[in-house]
């Protein structure tokens, strides 16, 4: 069965896709909107401003790891299960949705300031479900070290739309998942 998405969903793919290839500042309302196959003022339907395009695109992906994190926490009680599943989860992230990546690291700057904050808030609650996975596998001495770990995981993960954009992810997964695991058992 086909999936269908709506038109604002076609256009954050399309928009992320235009923006990691591009850089925001490189990409046009028009040059979004013929890539979707609508005039670029036809975009002002559905986002109320480029800015605000990129800003739920952020806040969206951002929410969703965050959520993604807290779903797999709940889920088990077992803290290496745990970690499993977090590295599964951001893996498959990473792995399927490279632009996001690259457009967070590149264009953060270009959100609105309120809109900014939200995805550093989002994304700070998210380093903490690893943080407590961390400390509760007995793979990081304290919390510090536990973030320092989970951002060095992220690193490894989100590096997938430099090290892994010519390689298919069944191929590229096993690699990051043993790569990201041997990094977090080498903090104890």
């Amino acid at each position: 069965m086909p999936v269908t998405t709506s038109r604002r969903e076609q256009i954050l793919v399309e928009a992320a896709r235009l923006f990691a290839r591009h850089g925001f500042h490189g990409v046009s309302i028009d040059g979004i909107g013929a890539a979707v196959g609508v005039s670029g003022p036809a975009l002002y339907r559905h986002f109320p401003s480029k800015e605000g395009l990129l800003a739920e695109m952020l806040v969206g992906i951002s929410e969703h790891l965050l959520a993604g994190g807290q779903e797999r926490a709940a889920e088990t009680t077992d803290p290496v299960e745990l970690l499993e599943a977090l590295i599964a989860f951001h893996t498959d992230f990473a792995l399927h949705q490279p632009e996001l990546i690259t457009v967070q690291d590149r264009d953060l700057a270009n959100l609105p300031d309120a809109a900014r904050r939200r995805v550093r808030g989002l994304q700070r609650a998210y380093v903490e479900v690893w943080v407590d996975a961390l400390c509760r596998a007995g793979l990081a001495a304290n919390e510090e070290a536990a973030r320092v770990g989970a951002h060095a995981a992220f690193g490894l993960m989100n590096s997938t739309p430099r090290s892994a954009g010519h390689t298919r992810p069944d191929v590229a997964a096993p690699l990051l998942v043993a790569m990201v695991r041997a990094a977090l058992h080498a903090l104890v």
